[in-house]
């Protein structure tokens, strides 16, 4: 297997990767910027260069980076992340896609476990069974398969991903690959902070509402504090960390603000995720999701927050014009429940087929990510990205064609029943806001090559002619 250094090497020549690592090693916090200017001038794919170009910009984050990680950490991290995610990985994507006959995902959401030791409102992923698990052996087959077709990246959740046994050990076998860990923080004390730091190569993205009030009010009192004290331990071992929050109508406000966005940087975090509450799995209530006019405060509200702070911010599912869409289906990622079930995303509970048994390639090939592929995208407006709350006739046809399964018990109360209704009734009250506001038109400059695409190919984006200049 090849180290990412000789994979570096073969990419950019020897001299090229030396003098970036030269200028991790000396002084990252200074360096930084240096390395992204030196990599922009070798001779990598175009997308590429974009994506180094619009890191590069943000200054701000690099010296926020620097400053909170261990150097040893920031040095594995980031070139591994480089190399093996990014360089080696993606182009590799696209090679055995063309082999294999199937997109394959930049990344696979996996849950090891669903146990949890909290009992969260509203949970996404609380009505699933709580005693399932993959073994150690099935994780380790998945990741296995997947690098060979050029995924490194790996996000984890669950249930709590810090409760399934196995974990440390899945991450320093596959010390090559990037994982992301959703978690409630509360297993990360000191000890498991400094094991994380050993490994290099882990990223805890950690649940919290907001304030002390409010996410104490979701997720149970005194989790706040134990979640300010994770993410003081990670800070203390020089780990990279970041936050995800479930906005509702209740908390919104409360958490896209420059007190909490604030607090986060403080704290040591380097990004957060925002993921609009979605009225499935436990006990789903609507009264929690965001009004639409909510929904369009939040489009102008967390890009001018994330112009002015020096850390990543994305919004599900408001940055649609940023993804090229949904990234869901197999495009970008998909979702492995802890019972093996191979599900489009973590929010829409269907599979036609499980992992256990079934080789990664053979996944690929389930009639569910086909109906979701041929479909893509689904709404020229870049808003209404998703065929769950934004374009729930689409998610029937797609289970439908396709003979998914609900992969838990009143999953399919999205697209039958009175609930269905209220979904396509919020779509509807959306679309009719998108296209009053004109909120469309306020995201054309931040991402101008998807419009040129939905106008010249239709969205249809063919990792064949995206990857033509390789």
């Amino acid at each position: 297997m090849l180290t990412y250094l000789e994979k570096g090497t073969r990419l950019l020549g020897e001299a090229v990767v030396r003098k970036v690592l030269d200028y991790i090693e000396k002084d990252p916090r200074k360096n930084l910027p240096k390395a992204i200017d030196l990599l922009l001038k070798a001779p990598i794919a175009t997308q590429h260069k974009e994506i180094l170009q619009g890191l590069r910009e943000h200054n701000e984050f690099f010296e926020h980076m620097a400053e909170v990680l261990d150097p040893a950490v920031l040095k594995k991290f980031f070139i591994t992340f480089l190399f093996n995610t990014m360089l080696y990985g993606i182009p590799k994507q696209y090679r055995m896609a063309e082999e294999i006959g199937a997109l394959v995902p930049y990344s696979i959401l996996i849950d090891p476990t669903s146990r949890c030791n909290l009992n969260c409102v509203g949970c996404w992923a609380g009505a699933y069974t709580h005693h399932d698990s993959l073994s150690l052996e099935e994780m380790d087959r998945i990741i296995t398969e997947a690098k060979e077709l050029g995924i490194y990246f790996f996000p984890i959740s669950g249930g709590e991903p810090y409760l399934w046994p196995h974990l440390l050990q899945l991450f320093e076998k596959h010390n090559d690959a990037i994982f992301m860990t959703y978690t409630n923080g509360t297993r990360i004390d000191a000890e498991m902070a400094a094991k994380l730091a050993e490994h290099g190569n882990v990223s805890p993205a950690i649940s919290l509402e907001g304030p002390r009030e409010v996410t104490d009010a979701r997720r149970g009192k005194g989790v706040f504090d134990k979640v300010m004290a994770a993410m003081d331990n990670l800070r203390a071992a020089g780990v990279p960390f970041g936050f995800s929050v479930t906005l509702t109508r209740q908390n919104c406000e409360a958490v896209v603000n420059a007190e909490f966005l604030d607090l986060m940087v403080e704290k040591g975090a380097l990004y957060g995720w925002s993921f609009h509450y979605i009225p499935i799995g436990k006990n789903p209530d609507f009264s929690l999701m965001l009004t639409p006019e909510q929904r369009s405060w939040l489009v102008q509200e967390v890009r001018t927050l994330r112009s002015t702070r020096p850390i990543l911010l994305v919004d599900f599912w408001n940055d649609g014009a940023f993804t090229h869409g949904c990234i869901a289906g197999g495009r970008y990622f998909f979702h492995i429940t802890a019972k093996g079930d191979i599900e489009p995303c973590a929010f829409v509970h269907f599979a036609s087929d499980n992992i256990k048994g079934k080789s990664l390639k053979e996944a690929l090939h389930t009639p569910l990510f086909k109906a979701y592929q041929k479909r893509r995208p689904f709404s020229n407006n870049v808003l209404r990205p998703c065929p769950l709350i934004d374009q729930p006739d689409i998610l029937r046809e797609i289970v439908a064609e396709s003979g998914a399964k609900p992969t838990h018990a009143g999953a399919d109360a999205t697209i039958v029943g009175k609930q269905a209704a209220e979904m396509t009734r919020i779509a509807e009250a959306w679309r009719q806001r998108t296209e009053e506001a004109h909120l469309e038109e306020a995201l054309e400059d931040c991402a101008p090559y998807y419009f040129d695409e939905l106008r010249e190919i239709g969205g249809n984006l063919d990792r064949k002619q995206v990857g033509a200049e390789r």
